[in-house]
């Protein structure tokens, strides 16, 4: 069927419920509109599900995420993990709780037990509670830090982590396999109850994962005698971290905890902002003030799922609150982890791992010359760093010490297998208790952190294309870039190139290659002179390419030159190809 047929289809099948044909019947005559709503199912790709709430099968709706869930559930059933059960979380936003309560009422149908959140929750407490709970699989109900118009289904595997190969292919070749939305099992909640099959969960699982994050703590006495004088403004935005951050710093004695009120509550609607990522500036305005208000040393922000953390710090000197990137604050807490660590127990671990991404920051590897200690690469999204996890447990060889992204995310410990904005807010905290009792300020380390390792600087552009066209524009710029890769950028040569979907490192002047060594993917990465790099790849989750990019300056201010220099080349070039 075409995308006419197939909304006609639902407009007259009496399966689908009548708010849904009332908001359809609604789009009537409106062809864009009725074509973006149906000419392709809402994709099941390596992620999940990400789409704007809507009727549709290009659109987030209960009939969505029950025929997502019942491809979960046939992989499941053949894989014989039907009796370890399911945990699901939401966040939230609209329709999370009602999307949450569907797939648990799927799984259930099919003889899977759904272990559901009594209220939000983040999404490293979920990752936490798939392997406290020894489940076989994780759903969690969130569009992280989208606009309030979308939703999203996250799949995590047994290890805590959201899915990669082979369990990815499976699952979403089992999602594609269910063509008929009427043909997916469901029942009533309240019989899913009776029947053992759907069970509440929370406080108990609250206070395990409380246990786990406290057990990172590695300098307790610093925080008992700088709390009192550190001030500490917060703001979840209007997420789901308002009562694990708040709870894990009141337990740890942290004392002046101040949360910026108009952002405290979870609303999905997301009303101080257009945009509730702590990547944005906006987020941090209210937040930003409050901090002015109360002196505070440190400002920090979570995502709706509390995943990702944004950060800003007080500079002493010069009284400015200074915005940390994930590049940055990554690094601080990396280098803050690790280097006590050492301090503390006098030695690292022979086969200590620190794990980035490809996008990340070339500093983690100046750092880890610097502690002796061996860098794994990883393609872009968290779960590659759980990934890595599970392979230290499973062979035994390598031990994890830090694991971040640039996108605002990290992981201390390895209670959970995804980002953790949580336990990230509490190490940022203590960090900022540990130097206040040596006199200093984090931005005080930070500096100390560059004058040790360079001035690195990193940065990312993202250009949205939106829908249809938009796919196909974001296509035709990768394969120009493929195609013809650009062998300069500005002042910059370009030494290699790595294609990591034809799987192939070439150096620019022999001509010499070699494999990549990481799962292919559409990503094309440019090393440059001068421990410079620009990397290129369309977002797996938001209609965007984004172009990521770094270098290295003799001081803060060069850094911030030569990298105002690449943003213009790269956002030039952007025009042109796009």
């Amino acid at each position: 069927m075409d995308y006419k047929e197939t909304y006609e289809a639902w407009l007259a099948n009496p399966y689908f419920d009548a708010d849904t044909k009332k908001e359809l019947e609604g789009i009537a005559g409106d062809e864009d509109e009725i074509k973006e709503r149906f000419y392709a199912d809402l994709e099941f790709g390596t992620a999940g599900l990400r789409g704007i709430i809507g009727a549709g099968t290009n659109r987030m709706n209960i009939y969505t995420v029950r025929k997502a869930t019942q491809g979960l559930a046939n992989y499941i059933i053949k894989q014989n993990g039907q009796k370890k059960g399911v945990a699901i979380a939401y966040d939230s936003r609209r329709m999370s709780p009602e999307f949450a309560d569907e797939a648990a009422c799927c799984l259930a149908a099919n003889g899977i037990k759904a272990y559901v959140f009594e209220s939000l929750r983040p999404t490293p407490e979920l990752s936490f509670a798939v392997r406290e709970l020894g489940c076989i699989s994780g759903i969690n109900i969130t569009a992280s830090h989208n606009p309030p118009e979308y939703n999203g289904y996250k799949v995590y595997w047994e290890d805590g982590a959201q899915i990669t190969p082979p369990h990815d292919a499976g699952i979403m070749d089992e999602v594609k396999a269910v063509t008929d939305y009427a043909s997916v099992k469901t029942m009533d909640k309240d019989e899913a109850v009776k029947a053992g099959l759907y069970e509440s969960i929370g406080q108990a699982v609250d206070d395990r994962y409380m246990e786990e994050l406290k057990k990172n703590v590695l300098h307790p006495e610093a925080i008992k005698e700088a709390s009192a004088d550190l001030k500490i403004v917060y703001t979840p935005l209007h997420g789901t971290g308002n009562i694990p951050v708040r709870r894990v710093l009141k337990e740890l004695g942290f004392t002046n905890v101040f949360v910026v009120p108009e952002q405290e509550l979870p609303d999905g609607e997301f009303p101080t902002v257009s945009y509730p990522n702590p990547e944005a500036k906006e987020a941090f305005e209210l937040a930003l003030n409050l901090a002015k208000e109360k002196d505070a040393d440190l400002v920090l922000a979570t995502d709706p799922d509390a995943d990702r953390l944004g950060v800003y710090v007080k500079d002493t000197k010069s009284g400015e609150y200074i915005c940390l990137t994930g590049n940055m604050s990554g690094s601080f807490l990396a280098d803050y982890e690790i280097g006590q660590k050492l301090a503390i127990e006098g030695k690292l671990p022979e086969d200590g791992e620190l794990i980035k991404t490809i996008v990340t920051s070339n500093m983690v590897d100046a750092m880890a010359k610097h502690y002796g200690i061996k860098v794994i690469e990883c393609l872009t999204g968290f779960k590659w760093i759980g990934k890595e996890i599970l392979r230290m447990e499973t062979t035994g060889k390598g031990q994890y010490l830090f694991g971040f992204e640039e996108s605002y995310g990290c992981l201390i410990g390895t209670h959970a297998r995804d980002k953790d904005a949580i336990v990230a807010s509490m190490a940022l905290c203590e960090a900022a208790a540990f130097y206040k009792t040596q006199g200093k300020t984090i931005w005080d380390a930070m500096l100390e952190m560059y004058e040790r390792y360079g001035y690195y600087k990193d940065n990312v552009i993202a250009i949205s294309h939106q829908g249809i066209e938009g796919l196909a524009k974001i296509k035709a710029i990768m394969d120009s870039l493929r195609e013809n890769p650009p062998m300069e950028f500005g002042k910059y040569k370009v030494t290699a190139t790595r294609d990591y979907q034809k799987d192939v490192i070439r150096d620019v002047k022999t001509g010499e290659t070699k494999p990549t060594g990481i799962p292919k993917s559409n990503v094309l990465y440019f090393e440059l002179e001068g421990d410079a790099w620009l990397c290129v790849r369309p977002s797996g989750t938001e209609p965007k390419i984004k172009v990521y990019f770094g270098v290295v300056g003799s001081d803060l201010a060069d850094a911030d030159q030569k990298s105002e220099e690449l943003a213009a080349i790269v956002k030039d070039l952007m025009d042109k190809l796009g």
